[in-house]
């Protein structure tokens, strides 16, 4: 991301389009949040910038909802666009333009780019097996199939992997399917389906990602990132099916009746679409000028990291092979936890937005969820007891405090005007305060909003260390220090201002409300590097109000079961909680014939080594007692090969053999641990010998 804040910028933001099938949540608002910051950051440094999303609105999901509710599809997402632009307003995030995927503009750039995909001999069709619902006459995604998962044996898993023991698999791979939406058993049936041939995408993909395509001279996928998506590459990139077969609320593909476009097709094409709309209604804004190949515009997505694989792989590869430019940079950010757990609509912490604007200032969210983010994919905990407290401390005690203490003065005493010029150590400390703007702007520009707040809090901190020091109340009653005290006031003041300044991304309304505080114009970055003195001001008004943990008790109470209450369905509320990552669950029972299934073995690593090409595997030959075994292992990231020749470990033996893109993979080695250095192979005590059985 560049850290040139001088040069004038000509940028378009993104976040990711929200399903329009519910509520948006305070998980939700962390991407909304997080990207409005920059966005209004970066306007405050005078650039260009553009801030656009839209709801997604098509998918067998849509059609099913507004069907149950006895309601169009069209009637649907015009509802819960409504819901969306109050949430949205209600947390100030302000978009330039916030438009639908189900739109013409849509219609249009996503057929455009199938047909130039098609042209450029990037789409292919193949007939594939499928289940498919007798009842209802759609074929199912694997989400709407469930069944007993093929590994642990848990009852009532969904199609594409277990919420029990976490495995991955086909749904034609469970016992005992059935559909999801009418309980009857599916039946496998064929139909013609269209491909994306992103197989043949990995080399133009391998240089995106490395930013070797980037003309504005960073990488486009952090490395973080990067890794993330090695698995993909390691297993061999599949060709991507973008249709999906009539009943479908979305767009027909052309030449093609009954067959649609797969929302993910059209769903990031909404982007375009979005600003396109804007464009169309906006004098001298040019679409071409930012999607076109040699567009000099920079492109920034924020999304989360669930959906990393659809805006890294597939859509730079579409983009590109359709005819258009490439993002600069896909900004990937973490989920939302609260109290350290997923959020839970029985305990009360999965808050609605709707429910926590009902309740508490969307400001002090904002301010709470900057003090958390940075540029890592990183999870963020939302504790509630730490929320209040840190609202309490920084927002009202340190920083609105400093105008509390010292404003009110300007008007009382001396004439509504600050003084015509400040004392040495006021004046030493405003300038200290000026100085750590090209350091706090660097910060907001490469997403690092915690360490900016950090930052600012610690100015904040000396100015309430100056105010107290000098004790300007009790001056103001001595009329041989009153002139003093009138500096000390004017001092502390533009401090206040500065430090506004820098926190006005994150705190617009109470910005706007300090700008009237000092008769002053908008403030802008470069508003940094003035003081005022001799400046007229209104009489100071209340900022700030802390918060009491009742209103935090009385938001979590009136979320419980919310969801349900509001007539959304346990599906989407599982949708939404799944993407809430936790540690997993302890699973649900076995017997002792289900434990005796799995083969467990001590094996000796007698060999270990790099594989090329690959980023997270390592080669480990496995003595087993009777034969060896080769097994690909996905802990680089945790071990050195020769760190691991000669040690013991433990193995399952009976896994089916994998084919993977380097070899066969005989069997899988056990480790613990959340990933990356945080792996801990499991390793039997001393005396334990290879091919010993587990039991």
């Amino acid at each position: 991301m560049s850290t040139d804040t001088d040069q004038q910028r000509t940028i378009l933001v993104t976040s990711a389009l929200p399903y329009a099938n519910g509520s948006l949540h305070i998980g939700h608002m962390v991407e909304y949040i997080q990207t409005d910051i920059w966005v209004r950051f970066q306007r405050m440094q005078g650039h260009d910038c553009y801030y656009v999303c839209a709801d997604d609105t098509h998918g067998t999901a849509i059609m099913l909802r507004a069907e149950a509710e006895g309601i169009t599809p069209e009637q649907l997402i015009e509802r819960i666009r409504g819901e969306r632009l109050a949430d949205f307003a209600g947390f100030n995030v302000e978009f330039d333009n916030y438009h639908s995927t189900h739109s013409d503009e849509n219609r249009e750039l996503a057929t455009g780019m199938y047909l130039a995909l098609k042209d450029a001999g990037k789409i292919t069709t193949r007939t594939i097996e499928q289940f498919f619902d007798p009842e209802k006459g759609i074929f199912l995604a694997d989400r709407f199939i469930k069944g007993e998962c093929p590994k642990c044996h848990t009852k009532d898993q969904y199609g594409d992997a277990c919420e029990s023991c976490g495995t991955t698999y086909s749904p034609t791979e469970l016992i005992n399917p059935f559909s999801a939406i009418s309980g009857a058993t599916p039946v496998m049936k064929e139909s013609e389906h269209y491909f994306f041939k992103l197989s043949e995408c990995e080399d133009f993909l391998n240089q995106w990602m490395a930013g070797d395509l980037n003309q504005h001279g960073h990488e486009s996928l952090p490395i973080e990132s990067r890794n993330k998506l090695q698995e993909w590459f390691e297993a061999g990139l599949m060709d991507w099916d973008i249709s999906r077969d009539a009943p479908y609320f979305g767009f027909e593909i052309p030449d093609a009746p009954g067959k649609y476009f797969y929302v993910w097709l059209d769903a990031p094409v909404g982007y375009m679409s979005s600003f396109k709309n804007l464009c169309d209604r906006t004098e001298g804004l040019n679409f071409d000028d930012f999607w076109a190949p040699d567009s000099k515009a920079e492109l920034y997505h924020f999304i989360g990291k669930d959906i990393l694989n659809f805006h890294a792989l597939f859509w730079p590869a579409t983009l590109h092979y359709a005819g258009y430019r490439t993002p600069d940079q896909i900004c990937v950010h973490g989920f939302l936890t609260v109290n350290s757990e997923k959020m839970s609509k029985s305990r009360g912490t999965f808050i609605t937005a709707s429910s926590y604007l009902e309740h508490l200032n969307p400001e002090y969210l904002r301010y709470y969820f900057a003090a958390k983010l940075n540029d890592k994919i990183e999870d963020i905990d939302l504790n509630l007891e730490d929320y209040v407290a840190r609202v309490n401390s920084n927002v009202v005690g340190k920083f609105v405090n400093i105008a509390s203490r010292t404003a009110g003065f300007i008007a009382k005493r001396f004439d509504g005007k600050l003084a015509a010029s400040m004392d040495d150590t006021g004046l030493a400390l405003n300038n200290k305060i000026q100085a750590a703007s090209d350091e706090i702007a660097t910060l907001y520009n490469d997403r690092k909003f915690s360490e900016a707040v950090r930052a600012i809090m610690d100015l904040a901190d000396e100015v309430n260390e100056y105010i107290a020091a000098l004790e300007p109340w009790k001056m103001v009653k001595d009329e041989a220090t009153l002139a003093d005290a009138h500096l000390v006031c004017t001092s502390s003041l533009n401090a206040f201002r500065l430090l506004t300044v820098y926190l006005k991304p994150i705190l617009p309304v109470m910005a706007e409300k300090i700008e009237g505080l000092f008769n002053i114009e908008p403030l802008q970055w470069s508003d940094s590097q003035i003081l005022l003195t001799d400046q007229p001001m209104n009489k100071f008004k209340h900022l700030a109000q802390r918060i009491e943990m009742t209103q935090v008790d009385a938001m979590v109470d009136a979320n419980k079961d919310s969801l349900v209450n509001k007539g959304e369905t346990h599906s989407q509320v599982r949708h939404a909680e799944k993407q809430q990552h936790e540690h997993p669950a302890i699973a649900e029972t076995i017997s002792i014939d289900d434990f005796a299934k799995i083969d467990l073995r001590v094996a000796k690593i007698i060999n270990a080594e790099h594989v090329e090409g690959a980023d997270k595997l390592l080669q480990l030959t496995l003595d087993i007692g009777k034969e060896q075994r080769n097994v690909f292992a996905g802990i680089k990231s945790a071990y050195a090969p020769e760190d691991l020749i000669g040690k013991h470990t433990v193995m399952v033996a009976n896994l089916a053999p994998r084919k993977m893109r380097f070899g066969v993979s005989e069997g899988m080695v056990l480790a613990a641990g959340p990933g990356g250095k945080d792996l801990f192979i499991l390793e039997p005590h001393e005396g334990a010998k290879p091919g010993m059985k587990i039991k």
